[in-house]
């Protein structure tokens, strides 16, 4: 699934083991900071936590499986179509990196609640902006919200549920996954009862982030204060152990980490395609509008118990290039089918489909793996994730390009065949057992 759960828990992938060494630590990382108190009761701040991961996608499967009914009330062509679908790595790309920033200043539990609250306005102006360029702005600015979310959620549950952090985060993809099943399986029906109008039915959602909106209204306001303290001494205790004389990695210099960065962006193509454009796929091929929703939400809803799978696999081994390999067969035998059969055998597609999205877990594992030293981690985690989401924004734009001027899927469709034989190159490469402290002739 992409993503693109899209961004990890950073403080955790340093900790990410390694079947032959143990878990990777650094003698001279700075200690972390102290966890926040919860002021609140621990269900509460679970409740939280999981309305907000329900709201991290819907606003992207729920378009997807009404986009022909949106291009069409908005007169939108294939190719500005496209150009939507790539809205949501671009927001991520761009918006995610002011994450940190702001949660230093004014506390994760605000921002992830303004967060909350730029989805709930940005769903429900959307569908009633009245052109296609209003329809843009507004869908950019729920992303916004989501992209801040997505690097935050992590950071809440890890300073808050510090001794649960697995648990936590299990629970946070699982409903992250869900979100975004139940959206892509239920947008239609939902659309019907409501009358038929593909307005109603992409503002319906709006209903559900407000929700999260208001449980996390009160929170983010108690703990703002609190994470201030909490922030500035865990910022004095770093710099009091920090070793001025330690190196940096030249992250760049890495062949690793541009394998890595390239597979992330390659996996994030193939999932953002997939939810954006599969629904059409398979509703130009004669299946039922509602049918359709429910084969994305299989493909999606795969992620749920492969997330925790592929890491623990990937771990035990010295190399994941094989793993690679194996997702990216899984992709190239649902892309045949989509090809030859896509009505046929269309539930088989998308099972297959869902297999292979599930790379991003194991990118996600395999960033862990690639640096030995704390610092390493989170550099490899930033310069992946960001450059990943860049290489991601042309592959939707693209496909919705060649659907308008070709007439059909056969193009696409091989397009979308022929990128997983580069990310199944790439992800070798990065699979290698290696770490970027190495190659750029780093000390930890």
């Amino acid at each position: 699934m992409a993503d693109d759960t899209d961004n990890p828990p950073v403080q955790t992938l340093s900790r990410t083991a390694d079947s032959r060494t143990g878990p990777r630590t650094h003698p001279r990382s700075a200690p972390a900071a102290p966890p926040v108190s919860p002021a609140w009761p621990a269900a509460l701040l679970l409740v939280g936590i999981v309305l907000a991961a329900l709201n991290l996608r819907p606003a992207i499967t729920s378009l997807g499986v009404l986009l022909e009914e949106t291009r069409t009330g908005l007169g939108m062509s294939g190719t500005v179509a496209g150009l939507l679908t790539s809205v949501p790595p671009l927001c991520f790309a761009v918006f995610g990196i002011t994450a940190p920033r702001l949660a230093r200043r004014f506390g994760p539990a605000a921002i992830l609640c303004a967060g909350m609250a730029a989805i709930t306005a940005g769903l429900v102006i959307r569908p009633f902006a009245g052109g296609t360029a209003g329809f843009l702005a507004a869908s950019a600015f729920a992303l916004a919200g989501i992209a801040l979310s997505n690097v935050l959620m992590p950071v809440v549950i890890k300073r808050w549920f510090p001794d649960r952090v697995g648990t936590m985060t299990g629970l946070y993809s699982m409903a992250l996954a869900l979100g975004t099943s139940v959206a892509a399986a239920a947008t239609v029906p939902m659309t019907k009862a409501l009358g038929g109008s593909w307005r109603t039915g992409l503002a319906v959602w709006a209903v559900l982030a407000a929700l999260a909106l208001l449980a996390w209204l009160p929170m983010a306001r108690e703990r703002r204060t609190a994470e201030r303290r909490t922030a500035a001494a865990g910022a004095t205790a770093a710099a009091r152990h920090q070793d001025p004389d330690a190196p940096a990695v030249r992250i760049t210099r890495s062949r690793t980490a541009w394998a890595l960065a390239c597979f992330f962006g390659l996996q994030a193509t193939a999932a953002y395609i997939t939810m954006g454009w599969m629904p059409q796929i398979f509703r130009d091929a004669g299946v039922p509008a509602g049918t359709a929703g429910v084969l994305l939400a299989v493909t999606m809803v795969m992620g749920v118990p492969l997330a925790f799978v592929i890491p623990r696999l990937a771990a035990r081994m010295r190399n994941q290039g094989l793993l690679v390999v194996a997702l990216g067969l899984f992709g190239l035998s649902g892309y045949a089918g989509l090809y030859f059969a896509p009505a046929a055998g269309a539930w088989v597609w998308a099972l297959l489909l869902g297999v292979s999205n599930c790379a991003f877990p194991l990118a996600i594992t395999m960033i862990g793996m690639r640096a030995r030293s704390g610092p390493g981690v989170v550099r490899l985690s930033a310069f992946a994730q960001s450059t990943g989401y860049l290489i991601s924004i042309p592959g939707p734009l693209v496909i919705g390009a060649l659907y308008q001027h070709s007439g059909g899927w056969d193009l696409p469709i091989a397009l979308m065949a022929g990128l997983m034989l580069p990310q199944i190159a790439v992800g070798v490469l990065a699979g290698r057992d290696r770490t970027i402290e190495d190659e750029c002739g780093m000390r930890d």
